[in-house]
């Protein structure tokens, strides 16, 4: 049988522009002389439509466009659909299903069953699980028929299994010859790796073909990576579709699971270009689904706002971006210069809007004849201006206004609400400063002195107050994202954060554990002093290591607010700000400190 493995990029609620793409995958899976071609999961309203599924009148649109639209495209060939289908009486009354087609109509239908509600996924409010799984007969066939999640539970494979209920081993049971995987599975970097292993690992213990076949593009903050494939029993790689890009791959596979090899290019490794191509990917589709056709930056001639102007412009071309220099009276003439040469670089349109007249005007009026203060809120109504300008040229323009703060700063607060926060999407939001670094480099080799190199040399600062340097708010950029990893993504504790970072650093780990409970309880009980005393420098080391994560976490904790207000930001962590991660504003537990 030949399986097409049709990677489609929808746009979400545009259910007749979808269907009209998912036919032209179907006309070109035929040519190919595919019997079946395989759509993502809910791929006709794309995936995650969200509460449009709470509306009776779309859902009832999807059966509708189905029937008269897709349907009719499937003569002499078999085509299964991801989309809602009303259920049963119970609450909620959708069910997350694939459909299969044939030869111009339904022949067969399988629900999804586990039903995720951990990190950017809420699929419980819309769906009821999948009541049975029986395996759809097609052309003498018994397909398995699994959607996203159901694959994901593999007990041989992970440690631990969030599901009682494994539906690949029913399906198996009840004489499934081939596992069929339809997904809208979100991108971070390392989840190919991660997926393509427990594709192999799933195909080889039930001995097993499996065709996964994975949604591409960007649909608002979640980027979707596609690098859809297929394996054959012994988990040899059959088809793949290209990352980050629709494609069209069809795998042969014979009666006993298996087929040819010979001429299967492997997946490239997953470095830091795939991060470079899911931001460019998603600045490209948030754009044009959201229909802008230009984009606006700030350009500091710092590295952030650099990175930012590089992406955009290789997503929608550098005709169609615009930077803008504010400098200030802090400017240095240094980071003027360079926001100049990476601008032509890059052959974007750069005007120069100095903001000393605002400025000088707003400190006369505020400080009412005072000599400036040089505290942070003269430094903010420096950003605040220079958004003001942004913001202007973004509504006369119809431009896209795109933020530059990285993951690092948005983390502790290191940002200006309604200043460098203003836009609408923030492309390196969940970028790490380091990171930021390391796809700079990365895109100097691509494209050699693209980024001038003072960018990339130059000690970071905001330049909002003389000889300004980052690291007189923050701590080193290394340590911080380290310590933002363990936290945000990780979960870890401080305690868990200071014992690797300790025994890291050679310090015995039973004093590690008897400082940090000394050091906890004295916090907690309001103690003076600290009980573990002097003990020499260990224990010092030990202290100013639970220090220096103590206020990292605090500031996380107090800039909860200002991340609420940011824009949708680009996600390519295993955990970003957004649904992701949901705390409170207002609480008080402290996390432990």
């Amino acid at each position: 049988m030949k399986i097409a493995l049709a990677q489609l990029n929808p746009t979400i609620g545009d259910l007749k522009g979808n269907a009209r793409r998912i036919c032209e995958f179907i006309d070109a899976a035929r040519e190919r002389g595919a019997d079946l071609v395989v759509f993502p999961e809910l791929s006709l309203p794309g995936y995650t439509p969200q509460d449009l599924l709470q509306l009776p009148a779309f859902v009832e649109e999807c059966g509708i466009v189905l029937k008269e639209v897709i349907a009719p495209a499937t003569r002499g060939i078999g085509a299964l659909v991801g989309l809602p289908v009303p259920g049963a009486s119970l609450a909620p009354h959708l069910f997350n299903a694939a459909v299969l087609l044939a030869d111009q109509e339904v022949v067969g239908m399988q629900a999804k069953t586990l039903l995720p509600t951990y990190d950017v996924f809420f699929e419980n409010r819309y769906f009821q699980p999948a009541p049975s799984r029986t395996p759809l007969v097609f052309r003498g066939r018994r397909l398995g028929v699994t959607i996203c999640e159901d694959i994901w539970n593999d007990k041989s494979f992970w440690e631990d299994v969030r599901y009682p209920l494994d539906p690949v081993e029913e399906l198996v049971a009840a004489g499934a010859e081939l596992i069929i995987n339809i997904s809208g599975s979100p991108y971070h970097f390392g989840k190919q790796t991660l997926r393509f292993n427990m594709v192999r690992a799933l195909a080889r213990r039930h001995l097993r073909p499996v065709v996964y076949v994975n949604q591409v593009g960007g649909n608002d903050d979640l980027l979707y990576d596609g690098c859809s494939f297929a394996v054959d029993r012994d988990g040899n790689l059959l088809a793949r579709c290209e990352p980050f890009v629709e494609d069209l791959a069809v795998a042969d596979v014979d009666d006993q699971g298996r087929g040819s090899t010979a001429n299967v290019e492997p997946f490239p490794p997953e470095n830091i270009e795939w991060v470079r191509r899911a931001l460019v990917m998603g600045i490209r589709d948030y754009c044009r689904k959201t229909g802008f056709g230009r984009a606006l930056v700030g350009l500091s001639g710092g590295v952030d706002s650099a990175l930012v102007a590089v992406l955009a412009a290789d997503a929608l071309g550098p005709q169609n971006v615009k930077c803008v220099s504010m400098p200030s009276r802090y400017s240095s003439p240094e980071s003027v210069a360079d926001a100049a040469a990476l601008a032509k670089n890059l052959g974007v349109e750069y005007v120069v809007k100095p903001i000393e007249k605002v400025f000088s005007a707003m400190l006369a009026e505020m400080n009412e004849g005072s000599p400036p203060r040089l505290d942070v809120a003269e430094e903010n109504a420096q950003a605040r201006i220079r958004g003001n300008f942004l913001m202007f040229m973004s509504n006369r323009e119809n431009r896209l206004l795109l933020t530059t703060g990285n993951k690092s700063e948005l983390s502790v607060g290191y940002a200006t609400l309604y200043g460098d926060m203003a836009g609408g999407l923030a492309v390196i939001g969940d970028v790490p400063k380091t990171m930021v670094y390391e796809l700079c480099r990365h895109i100097n080799t691509l494209q050699p002195g693209l980024i001038p190199e003072p960018i990339l040399t130059k000690a970071p600062s905001a330049e909002l107050r003389p000889d300004q340097k980052d690291t007189d708010s923050l701590p080193p950029y290394p340590f911080l994202d380290f310590v933002l990893k363990k936290f945000v993504e990780e979960n870890r504790s401080l305690k868990e954060i200071v014992s690797i970072l300790a025994i890291d650093a050679g310090l015995p780990a039973e004093m590690v554990e008897q400082v940090l409970c000394s050091y906890v309880h004295e916090k907690q009980s309001g103690a003076v002093g600290r009980a573990a005393g002097e003990k020499g420098k260990a224990v010092q080391q030990i202290i100013e290591l639970t220090d220096s994560v103590s206020r990292i976490i605090k500031m996380v904790a107090r800039a909860e607010y200002k991340r609420r207000q940011a824009p949708p930001i680009l996600r390519i962590t295993s955990r970003h700000f957004g649904d992701g991660r949901r705390m409170p504003i207002a609480q008080g537990w402290g996390y432990g400190l």
